[in-house]
């Protein structure tokens, strides 16, 4: 176990219990950069990051995201709108309604490339989107949350997907060995849609973590993010096993608590989320859920204004950069300063922003 812990310490500069609250200046952004770009292991190193004021000039950004179906894209959208109004910037979101509408996003990409903008964010639907676009890049393309493979881009705005994947399984991995150190233990996954989004790579993290325990992953299920699909999967796992753990997304598990508790098996499976949304946080209050990564979408959002504005007014690209991954559990320590974590409760999803001196 040391070993392993010294050999992950290697891969990364932060500790798992590290938190991204603490600021060297109260002005900047807790983040950390990573490095190899694009790579599935990377060091990173923490990073005070200053964010702009104000725009040198009203420019116009095209945000193309798979959906707006889920917390979290919708606090990515928070995060965008927030930060587009404070610099005074253009921005139009188009969405592409799944991650299996390649071909619309491709249409849309097309426009904003054709269109009358300065700069792309680019949610991809999948991370070999680009090798199926046939004209030019003619504009900077900033990958947004999701992975992208081009040797023209060259930032991406998110966190490490694998390591998501890693920390769930991880925190999974020590929580057996307390409760069930001598038996067998299973996990079932409830993931997205596969092979896009990080799933592949929240799925080896897990593998990864679980990797010389007494773990072991029973059954693996895959469907878009849409609870009443997760619900019928659900219903299909139940029948088949019980499992210790279940993981899944944010929207599989909201599923899961209200099923669960229709069978009267709260007590008996353990529930972990990939990532956080306000059911979820609902879930750890209540004691529903046990775990939630949160890599802090709101900022995700914003940060990726900040450093498309940057880039068009002369910045270097920036490589990987995005907040630290922190873990949520059912303390209430582990349950503060969430503004960089989840829209508004009264956020509806916005689509166009405009600054007053633009039509």
């Amino acid at each position: 176990m040391e070993k392993f812990w010294q050999a992950l310490l290697t891969l990364t500069t932060f500790s798992l219990l590290c938190s991204p609250v603490a600021k060297a200046n109260p002005q900047s952004w807790p983040l950390e950069q990573r490095s190899p770009f694009n790579a599935k292991i990377q060091q990173s190193r923490a990073l005070d990051y200053l964010p702009l004021t104000k725009a040198q000039q009203a420019w116009r950004l095209c945000v193309l995201v798979p959906h707006l179906k889920d917390a979290y894209w919708i606090g990515i959208d928070y995060g965008l709108i927030q930060h587009a109004k404070h610099l005074g910037v253009s921005l139009d979101l188009f969405e592409a309604g799944s991650y299996y509408h390649q071909d619309k996003q491709l249409a849309q990409l097309r426009s904003c490339m054709s269109g009358d903008y300065d700069a792309i964010l680019l949610g991809a639907v999948s991370p070999n989107l680009l090798e199926h676009f046939p004209l030019p890049l003619s504009k900077p393309i900033i990958a947004l949350v999701n992975k992208l493979n081009s040797d023209q881009v060259l930032t991406h705005i998110g966190v490490n997907w694998y390591q998501m994947g890693l920390r769930a399984g991880q925190f999974i991995k020590a929580d057996a060995k307390v409760h069930t150190p001598t038996q067998p233990t299973t996990l079932a996954l409830l993931a997205g849609p596969e092979n896009v989004g990080g799933t592949d790579l929240v799925e080896q993290g897990i593998r990864h973590a679980l990797e010389g325990s007494n773990v072991s992953i029973s059954a693996i299920q895959h469907a878009d993010n849409n609870r009443n699909l997760y619900r019928d999967q659900l219903q299909i796992l139940l029948k088949a096993q019980q499992p210790n753990y279940i993981l899944g997304s944010a929207v599989a598990i909201e599923a899961a608590v209200s099923t669960l508790k229709q069978k009267h098996m709260t007590q008996d499976i353990k529930l972990v989320s990939s990532y956080l949304s306000p059911a979820i946080l609902r879930g750890l209050k209540r004691q529903k859920v046990l775990y939630s990564n949160d890599d802090l979408v709101v900022l995700q959002g914003k940060l990726a204004i900040d450093v498309a504005v940057k880039q068009l007014e002369g910045a270097t690209p920036f490589g990987d950069i995005g907040p630290a991954i922190v873990g949520r559990t059912m303390s209430a320590n582990t349950q503060s300063e969430l503004s960089f974590s989840l829209a508004e409760a009264d956020f509806y999803p916005l689509y166009q922003v405009r600054p007053p001196s633009l039509p």
